[in-house]
């Protein structure tokens, strides 16, 4: 095998078809991240602006160039005012998926969209319950009708702080206020963004810096945790439940459709389509043995959340998926999806179709989906894919799948505790379990793939400290076998006869990146218990692999949650010591949390440690040397 294969991915079949893309002289994610070398400098240390047409400007960040943009915006604005965009965007896109699945629900209530229906009528009355919406004697569609309401205002600017926030911890939601950050509307904070970094506005780097705290808030306990409760409502919310993972789950002898992207609403209606007995009788008249449903990134997690539809892979695998020639159909709806992937179909057999009304990929046929119309159109892809079939040519599947169990909402791992969140909390007191980290977040080409994931993941775990992790990262750490009652042979002596009393996996897949807020609710949750703040707990957020601007505004809403929270890549922000400074240090003394960065997710494990150990000294809990 090509030595440099093994350098960018530690994944066998990625570096299998990575072997098999260079013979077939197709160009990957990490040929175009090559080829991109030298990356430029002023944008990586954040210290370029294109925000006006006085520009473009840049900060010669040794001191020998210009100080100062046309406009006199020196490092500190003109990095803040980056950041800050960066983190709206991230806060729009997650919220604007949220916003989706409150149209999808407008229109169940309405009886407008055929094939979508309320899965879970127990946490619809219990969030409507939240917005002081009566249930009691209501048809269920009655009282959807109105929480799709009271949510459809949680995106205006008439609140002074979104309901969803009054899950935080009170000592948390009054340090808030006393910052003038409690999020408000959630398209008002991104709004404020973009006026804020207009030229001529916000030139103050710590009031950006603060509002992009604001703005992330209102993703995290706003658009995020919006998204996240009204799947559950409509499509169930997740219980334990066993899959398989990685490229091995295609199937030569079956129709493979592959979802991706983020967005449940497309891929739930396919999965109806492919588990139709009609549909899977058509595909054995073309010669398949059945339809075979696969998913990749977020959307995928959603479904394996809910119903153990196998994972092909994550964000890097996804072109690596179409080489094997088996992928009949890709689906995709919106994010994280790569424009090369049209390009890398057309070398195969694959048809790509795109379904979102604000997502175009050249090289896709557009198709598009409405909650009025999604069930006719996943019909009309997957038949197509079904057609399709007979146009494969050779295949190339490179491993056996490995078994995993995901499935952990906040209400399955409380269940799994026995109703109530005590036996973790007494884990905790007696130290069985030193502390619990997130792991989150994409895959990078700077980052060798799976490698800052599965390797954060290998040492937290052997030192006693509880794994829950979302998105790219639950993919690598299930490929890697993390997911199954045997992976306690990986954990510490103490977390073994935890999770060993429990029968739950040392790593729990929490979902999908919208799914994060399962992390929060459950913080929240303990320190509720504890009667104390998230920010004294034994926790920590790490996204060792990420890369997108969805990642930048999880993390602000992590560490503005409390939560310390290490990074692989280092963001653009290396232009302003100041700005660094602040959220390394600075932060601190203001939400009680910080960021570090650390690429090497061997000292990432030991920051993580010695943060865990010492929230246990504070809170009067044994400590050992990390």
């Amino acid at each position: 095998m090509t030595h440099h294969h093994k350098t960018r991915t530690i994944a066998k079949d990625g570096q299998l078809l990575l072997q098999k893309m260079e013979t077939d002289q197709v160009e990957t994610v990490w040929d175009r991240h090559d080829a991109q070398q030298p990356q430029c400098g002023f944008c990586e240390m954040g210290v370029s602006c294109r925000i006006c047409v006085m520009g473009p400007c840049r900060i010669d960040p040794f001191g020998e160039g210009p100080q100062q943009g046309v406009c006199g915006a020196d490092a500190d604005i003109i990095v803040a005012r980056n950041l800050c965009r960066m983190i709206a965007a991230g806060a729009a896109a997650h919220s604007d998926h949220g916003r989706d699945l409150v149209d999808v629900l407008a229109s169940v209530a309405e009886n407008s969209a055929p094939g979508y229906e309320i899965r879970d009528t127990e946490k619809l009355c219990k969030v409507a319950a939240e917005y002081g919406i009566d249930t009691q004697g209501r048809q269920p569609a009655e009282v959807a009708g109105d929480l799709a309401y009271a949510l459809q205002e949680e995106y205006g600017t008439r609140k002074k702080e979104l309901s969803m926030a009054g899950r935080a911890p009170e000592k948390r939601r009054d340090l808030w206020r006393k910052l003038n950050i409690m999020p408000r509307g959630i398209d008002r904070e991104t709004s404020e963004a973009m006026h804020r970094t207009h030229m001529g506005v916000d030139n103050g780097w710590q009031s950006l810096m603060l509002h992009s705290l604001r703005n992330a808030l209102s993703d995290g306990w706003g658009g995020s945790m919006i998204a996240t409760e009204v799947s559950d409502i409509l499509f169930g919310t997740p219980k334990p439940t066993p899959t398989k993972v990685n490229t091995g789950v295609l199937k030569s002898d079956q129709v493979n459709v592959v979802v991706h992207g983020h967005n449940p609403v497309v891929s739930e209606m396919v999965m109806a389509a492919a588990q139709d007995p009609e549909m899977i009788q058509f595909a054995e008249s073309r010669g398949a043995k059945g339809i075979n449903l696969c998913g990749l990134c977020c959307t995928g997690n959603e479904l394996l959340m809910r119903h153990g539809i196998p994972m092909a892979g994550n964000h890097l695998m996804t072109e690596l998926v179409i080489a094997t020639g088996a992928v009949d159909m890709m689906i995709v709806d919106y994010q994280c999806i790569m424009p090369s992937l049209g390009h890398v179909a057309s070398c195969y057999h694959t048809e790509m179709i795109s379904t979102s009304d604000k997502a175009r990929f050249p090289g896709m046929q557009h198709m598009e989906f409405h909650p009025d119309n999604a069930r006719k159109m996943a019909y009309d892809v997957v038949k197509r894919a079904v057609e399709n079939y007979a146009n494969r040519g050779s295949v190339y599947i490179p491993v056996e799948s490995v078994d995993a169990v995901g499935g952990f909402s906040v209400e399955a791992v409380i269940n799994a505790l026995g109703g109530a969140p005590d036996p973790l909390l007494d884990a905790l007191k007696a130290g069985k379990i030193r502390g619990a980290a997130g792991i989150v977040g994409c895959n990078n080409p700077k980052i060798k793939h799976d490698y800052g994931h599965v390797t954060l993941t290998k040492r937290l775990i052997e030192n006693d400290i509880l794994v829950l992790d979302t998105g790219c990262a639950a993919v690598a750490n299930a490929k890697a076998g993390f997911k199954i009652s045997d992976a306690i042979s990986h954990a510490g002596p103490g977390l073994k006869e935890v999770c060993g009393s429990l029968g739950i996996p040392p790593v729990l897949h929490f979902g999908s990146c919208v799914d994060n807020v399962r992390i929060l609710v459950l913080a929240a949750a303990l320190a509720d218990a504890l009667g104390t703040d998230i920010s004294d707990l034994p926790l920590a957020g790490a996204a060792p692999e990420w890369y997108s601007e969805k990642a930048v505004s999880i993390g602000a809403y992590v560490v503005a949650s409390g939560i310390y929270t290490v990074l692989g890549p280092m963001p653009p922000i290396a232009g302003s010591m100041n700005v660094v400074d602040l959220l390394t240090r600075g932060l601190q003394g203001v939400v009680g949390a910080t960021f570090a960065v650390e690429p090497d997710p061997e000292k990432a494990a030991g920051l993580i440690q010695s943060h865990i150990e010492n929230q246990r000294g504070n809170l009067g809990l044994d400590v050992k040397n990390a």
